[in-house]
């Protein structure tokens, strides 16, 4: 009787898929990855939600008597994940059945998986790039261009621990392949024994340094900044400074005039406001570099806006400006007002491709389960909570059978001040 491995293919056929999916991961390796098993349904359409944590403000008396003050109101915000398009390779079955009698499944499959991580990391590096609120170094400066290249990538641990963010998981620091290259040349002692390792394991370039996993990633986004020399501005109004309008969103409408005639200002640029600085959001006290300058606040725009003949439009960034009365989710040390200066970073027609650095809690990637075809299906998930669905099934429009690998992400910032783009210092 000849072999029939209809019953079984699929499963067969998640276990290849599964082992080099997993193993060339590597920035979706540094996140919150999770299974978000029913928490998609009718009701909450594309989206989910996840809770941000609250804050409070303390008093000082002599004796105790809080009488005279106000209580903490309790302000809950939330962090919204949102399903991304499906990511699908499909397979020609003819081509599966032969590399199965060959003994040659791994040599097919392994691709599949790594074109499924590798758009997977592209588009979620692009998301978290639009979604940060740090920034070290001067914008479109190289790692290592005017300074020890450690020097630079220390400034974006310097800028966590000086922002007050927590200690609680790992740190990470993703470079550029050449930026590696600068490091190296500092560093030479640096590297060891490979062995068998995953893709994660061997883009770390460092385990600790500024409190960083530095690490080396081909998949970092760019953006282009668009043409014309004006590159600052003003407020054209003063923005709301709420934490109650921020909450939800973490990013903040700002209206601004003055910049070049027509500009086209891309998602991923970052803006700088003269004059408001930014605050370390544990002790609400300013950030001072070490020349004794208090660090400016930074955004980042989240969508590409062509503004007006007269430089005029709105932007959205991320990473709020927040400032209130006793505020206890104060960023800035003093509102944004209209007529402060709003400054693009880099220059004008470049192309700029920053490092990126986060605390592994700034970003999440959940997985969302998918439903079955009509069709033998295999559901394999990594240790980690990505699920993958494996289907063998025919098309009857065009008389073959196919094999389909499918994996559907849904992308969620849950905290931008626990995150940044790194440049070098000009």
């Amino acid at each position: 009787m000849a072999n029939n491995f209809d019953s079984n293919i699929t499963q067969k056929l998640a276990r290849t898929f599964l082992e080099p999916f997993d193993t060339d991961r590597v920035i979706s390796k540094n996140v919150n990855t999770q299974l978000l098993s029913g928490q998609f349904n009718p009701s909450t359409g594309d989206t989910v939600s996840f809770k941000r944590p609250t804050d409070y403000i303390s008093t000082r008396s002599a004796d105790g008597d809080i009488s005279g003050g106000t209580a903490n109101s309790i302000i809950t915000g939330k962090g919204s994940g949102v399903v991304q398009e499906m990511f699908t390779v499909e397979i020609d079955w003819n081509t599966v059945d032969q590399a199965l009698k060959m003994d040659q499944l791994e040599e097919l499959i392994a691709p599949a998986a790594r074109r499924i991580v590798t758009d997977m990391e592209v588009d979620f590096a692009a998301f978290a790039m639009k979604n940060t609120a740090l920034l070290a170094g001067d914008v479109g400066t190289s790692v290592g261009s005017a300074n020890d290249a450690w020097d630079d990538v220390a400034g974006a641990g310097a800028i966590l621990d000086a922002a007050g963010v927590p200690r609680d998981n790992s740190w990470c620091y993703f470079a550029n392949p050449f930026t590696q290259r600068k490091l190296a040349s500092n560093q030479r002692s640096l590297g060891g024994e490979t062995g068998s390792m995953s893709a994660n394991q061997r883009a770390v370039i460092t385990e600790n340094f500024a409190g960083l996993k530095v690490m080396t990633a081909n998949t970092l986004p760019t953006y282009t900044t668009g043409t014309g020399a004006d590159r600052a501005g003003t407020l054209s109004a003063t923005p709301t400074a709420t934490y109650l309008a921020a909450k939800d969103t973490m990013t903040m409408s700002i209206a601004v005039t003055a910049f070049q005639a027509n500009l086209v200002v891309a998602a991923g640029e970052t803006i700088t406001v003269t004059g408001r600085n930014r605050l370390n959001l544990s002790t609400r006290q300013p950030i001072i570099d070490e020349t004794g300058a208090e660090i400016l606040f930074s955004g980042t725009v989240t969508a590409s806006v062509t503004l007006g003949a007269s430089g005029e439009g709105t932007l959205v960034i991320t990473g709020p400006a927040i400032f209130e009365a006793a505020g206890a989710y104060n960023t800035v040390d003093s509102a944004l007002t209209s007529g402060d200066v709003v400054t693009l970073g880099g220059a004008a027609s470049t192309l700029i491709q920053p490092n990126l650095f986060w605390h592994k809690q700034a970003f999440a990637i959940g997985s969302v389960p998918i439903p079955k075809l009509y069709s033998t299906d295999t559901i394999a998930t990594t240790k980690d909570g990505l699920q993958i669905r494996v289907s063998k099934g025919a098309s009857i429009r065009e008389n073959k059978q196919i094999v389909r690998f499918d994996l559907l992400p849904a992308y969620a910032c849950l905290n931008p001040f626990f995150a940044g783009q790194g440049f070098g210092v000009a």
